[in-house]
């Protein structure tokens, strides 16, 4: 198929490369010059593991191509996807300026009938009031369709590829026909392709964030609470795991979630509540607990470090909200680092990806460090805010050396808070046993 897809955001390029590489002619449509030039020449702006190597291959053999002219782009397009951003607006709902510009210029270029298809994640409704808006700009017929992702940065290409269910929001049959046939390529015998209205499909991708965002604030209640009474989440987790009620999918306690999904998705749906009158209690619970876990880093260096962090130097690993993304949107490392900086303290970052970001941010006020260990040199304590895998095996003793004091806050639990006491340092996890507490002194008699 002849496809286009406007908007060369996470999204967008993910959504037009994978159709390239499944053999459809593609376009990538997007307003800034400079990011298109930069695809053209082979800059990703974005990082996501095998992306890369797709967009370039794909460009390579000519089925993916990108343009700054949405009329030309999409002339052919059978279909056109709207992968624009919709970014979180003051009164908390979605900003849907993107999306309207973009369905304007749509109808005004239109000269035979398109299937054009949200991708975008927008409050339930915009389909059909796009529908409205583009037929006062054109008499050509045209369907809009709702196609929500559900792509896990970090994990993105694979998850297009062998994706859990595809749901389609449409008016017509025939629509639903066209975008079946669209991505047969990547629907296994045990996964559905799921068939709604606009508004359902619209309202199934913030309900599942909504939910996943919902257990997240829970596990990490839950493991403040173990701390408070002194037993370990990790237990509680595997106790409440098995149960296949449950299981262990988005329990994983920590320091609260970031980027450009969750806390946007969740406000947009509390915005959508009161604009119908209606409570949306477990949802502004689940943003208040969040936005509350990402300043427990900060409260228990406060609490370790009596004579204040002023003077104090502090390594912290990992700046992005979540491992295999250069996203800091939301991150909790950077609620960290704000409090760090108003308490006087020195900074020393590493990410293996989104240095360059948070330089962005913050300029000369961080020390950056391309190496995991000199972010260790002279510091008084090591933060691990990120989960990346290359903090899991760490060489423990250059980690000694190199620190002023041993002391480690491990923001995603990624060590075992037993071996860190026998290797010497002073471990604080989240919701985790401390070694020589006594709970911990019950277990081993």
């Amino acid at each position: 198929m002849k496809i286009a897809v406007i908007g060369t955001g996470y999204v967008g390029l993910v959504q037009g490369t994978c159709l390239a590489e499944s053999g459809n002619d593609v376009v990538c449509i997007d307003k800034i010059a400079a990011k298109i030039e930069g695809l053209k020449q082979g800059k990703i702006p974005i990082y996501e593991p095998g992306l890369a190597e797709l967009v370039h291959r794909n460009t390579r053999d000519g089925r993916l191509t990108f343009s700054t002219d949405l009329a030309a782009g999409i002339a052919d397009a059978e279909i056109i996807f709207v992968a624009v951003g919709t970014p979180q607006a003051d009164h908390g709902g979605a900003d849907l300026s993107g999306v309207w510009a973009v369905g304007k210029q749509i109808a005004e270029s239109l000269t035979e009938p398109k299937v054009i298809v949200i991708k975008s994640t927008v409050p339930v409704g915009t389909n059909a009031e796009l529908a409205r808006r583009m037929a006062e700009s054109t008499t050509i017929p045209f369907d809009v369709a709702n196609n929500p992702e559900f792509l896990k940065e970090g994990a993105a290409i694979e998850d297009f590829n062998k994706p859990d269910r595809v749901v389609v929001g449409v008016r017509r049959p025939e629509v639903a026909e066209t975008l079946h046939e669209l991505y047969a390529p990547f629907l296994r015998t045990d996964r559905p392709f799921l068939v709604m209205s606009p508004e359902s499909a619209e309202m199934t991708k913030y309900v599942a964030n909504c939910l996943l965002a919902t257990k997240i604030s829970f596990i990490n209640e839950m493991a403040n609470l173990c701390e408070a009474y002194k037993a370990d989440v990790n237990d509680v987790r595997r106790g409440i795991g098995h149960d296949q009620r449950i299981g262990f999918h988005f329990l994983h306690p920590g320091v609260g979630y970031g980027g450009s999904c969750f806390p946007k998705d969740i406000r947009a749906v509390i915005h959508m509540a009161q604009s119908r009158g209606l409570p949306a209690r477990m949802m502004e619970a689940v943003d208040e607990v969040n936005e509350a876990q990402k300043e427990v880093l900060h409260s228990k260096l406060a609490s370790h470090f009596k004579d204040g962090l002023r003077g104090k130097t502090i390594a912290v690993w990992g700046l992005a909200f979540k491992p295999r993304t250069d996203d800091v949107r939301e991150a909790p490392a950077l609620v960290l680092i704000d409090a760090l900086l108003r308490d006087g303290a020195h900074i020393r970052v590493h990410d293996p990806e989104a240095i360059a970001n948070v330089r962005d941010l913050y300029g000369d006020k961080l020390t950056y460090c391309d190496r995991p260990y000199g972010a260790l040199e002279e510091a008084d304590a090591l933060v691990i805010a990120t989960e990346w895998n290359e903090f899991r095996n760490p060489d423990f003793d250059v980690m000694i050396r190199l620190l002023r004091s041993p002391v480690v806050f491990d923001g995603r639990n990624v060590f075992d808070p037993e071996r860190m006491a026998e290797l010497g340092f002073t471990y604080y996890g989240i919701g985790r046993v401390a070694p020589g507490s006594g709970a911990e002194a019950d277990r081993q008699a």
